[in-house]
């Protein structure tokens, strides 16, 4: 029987084990989708207190529930573990590695690669590579295929190799790793059919398509729409400001039109694993063919710079008080980069928290759900409790997440000023509340007069 017929009748009858390397947010979620989906599941990540987690049934991720994890382990089929030598004896890898940007925002594979060096310490023949880390076209043939060919291997003989995008969303409660739509790409006809073999019996939906590069290039497509749509209603909410126009109700009226029209909201910058790191994998290898992309850098580059467009919001407002930013105190509401989770990743918050510190403001947030991080300085920045009598005595609040559990009237009643980045405070009149994109020229006078 021939590597390829024998990977695929295990797949098949579901005697295959799986191994996931990177028990992260879109490692973990698989993991235990390949549990349900009736395989034997390695977890592997060298961060050992993750794995005594998991051992204990203990989940460190918002999206899956300890109960989930409880569940898997009291099966019998799912084992977390640090030790690479596990390779030896699985069927299929999945890859789900953080795939960062550099200092000079260049793509970091770091990860990768040393995910490879351990692979071809310890690869099984006839085995299946999924590589699901987010990164620029090429990367599955350059740094998987070309290292494992170096060794005398071949792909679709040896080992079958394929790409498939994460799309995880945390906190999303309608579309999770089973009921998103699942791209993959082959780098032969039995690497791409295997893949789809293994992935049909683990998501709802399987898209193959037809090579890596393919593959991997739309994932980098679907985020760089959305960030340079983003830096469009940015950039329309900044003009609306200085025209004093409310950009939350230009932005409404017009999606009343039922054609050619797509909703993005402007806000305090972008946050996430995805959409702040993504567009530059893609500007960079396309940088290789001598390709440039205005779209990319300007996206990139107005994106980046809303944290300090806020911060000159805050500086408005605060002057409208007779008060400048230095040895104000500021309340940043919510750190987490989206809502009703606690992922702080690339959040624009830290980003405002550094540059109003920078200005001499005496700076403190709260976050029921990210309860602390760590500064540029390598401290642990707490949340301050919620106390409303202490939260009245700050000379500004800046929301920067409207996370649901956040009682927004009884802020607002505070009468303390608010920047307000997201539109929470939509139905809310109250002549403290400043929106992101709405001009405040109109509100000096409401104040100059006492309204």
């Amino acid at each position: 029987m021939s590597a390829y017929s024998n990977l695929k009748y295990k797949f098949q009858k579901k005697t295959a084990e799986i191994g996931v390397i990177g028990l992260g947010y879109v490692g973990l979620p698989l993991c235990m989708e390949m549990v349900k989906g009736g395989f034997t599941v390695y977890g592997i990540d060298l961060d050992f207190r993750k794995v005594e987690s998991l051992r204990k049934g203990e989940s460190y991720i918002q999206d899956v529930p300890s109960e989930e994890i409880q569940k898997a382990m009291e099966s019998g089929r799912f084992i977390p573990t640090d030790d690479y030598h596990t390779v030896q004896k699985l069927d299929a890898i999945s890859i789900c590695v953080p795939t960062p940007l550099s200092d000079n925002q260049d793509p970091d594979t770091s990860y990768i690669r040393s995910v490879v060096l351990e692979i071809k310490k310890n690869l099984k023949r006839g085995a299946l590579i999924v590589l699901e880390s987010t990164t620029y076209p090429g990367t599955t043939e350059e740094l998987i295929q070309f290292e494992l060919e170096a060794q005398g291997l071949k792909v679709g003989r040896d080992f079958f190799l394929c790409f498939s995008p994460e799309r995880v969303d945390p906190g999303n409660p309608s579309f999770n790793t089973y009921n998103t739509p699942k791209v993959i790409g082959g780098t032969t006809e039995a690497c791409m059919d295997l893949g789809v073999i293994l992935y049909s019996h683990v998501v709802e939906n399987v898209v193959p398509v037809s090579s890596p590069k393919v593959a991997e290039m739309s994932k980098l497509l679907e985020n760089t729409f959305r960030s340079i749509n983003i830096a469009f209603i940015n950039e329309m909410a900044m003009m609306c400001d200085k025209m004093d126009i409310d950009v939350w109700e230009v932005i409404k009226a017009a999606s009343t039109k039922p054609f050619g029209f797509m909703p993005f909201h402007p806000g305090p910058g972008i946050g996430g694993h995805c959409i702040p790191l993504d567009p530059m994998y893609l500007s960079w290898k396309a940088k290789e063919f001598r390709f440039y992309s205005k779209f990319i850098e300007l996206a990139q580059s107005i994106n980046d710079n809303m944290p300090e467009y806020v911060r000159y919001k805050a500086s408005q407002v605060l002057n409208m008080y007779a008060k400048s930013i230095r040895n104000s105190k500021i309340l940043i509401l919510g750190m987490a980069y989206k809502p009703d989770v606690d992922d702080l990743r690339e959040s624009p918050g830290l980003e405002l928290y550094e540059l109003l510190q920078e200005s001499g403001a005496y700076v403190d947030y709260y976050d029921p759900h990210a309860g602390s991080f760590r500064d540029k300085q390598g401290h642990t920045i707490h949340s301050v409790d919620y106390d409303l009598s202490a939260l009245a005595k700050y000379d500004c609040m800046v929301l920067i997440t409207n996370h649901r559990c956040f009682n927004n009237r009884e802020l607002a009643d505070l009468g303390v000023p608010i920047i307000d980045t997201r539109n929470a405070f939509e139905n809310i009149q109250a002549k403290n509340i400043y929106k992101l994109g709405t001009g405040i020229r109109k509100q000096e006078v409401k104040i100059a007069v006492g309204v």
